[in-house]
């Protein structure tokens, strides 16, 4: 997944200023702690960064 559509993803479903939010403030315990944001800058494919964000906040999996 590109990283543009991980945040039009990300836009989508949460919105623009909350999921910008979610990307620097949640901390995502399967990547060790570190945000969105973190793990993505530290190579994590944004597919699976998106996978976890759907997963800490409900999202239906159809729509992951």
């Amino acid at each position: 997944m590109r990283l543009t559509e991980f945040n039009e993803l990300v836009d989508g479903q949460f919105g623009p200023v909350r999921g910008q939010s979610l990307l620097i403030d949640h901390v995502l315990t399967v990547f060790g702690g570190r945000t969105a944001a973190q793990a993505i800058e530290d190579g994590v494919d944004p597919r699976e960064v998106w996978r976890a964000l759907c997963a800490d906040f409900d999202v239906p999996r159809e729509q992951w």
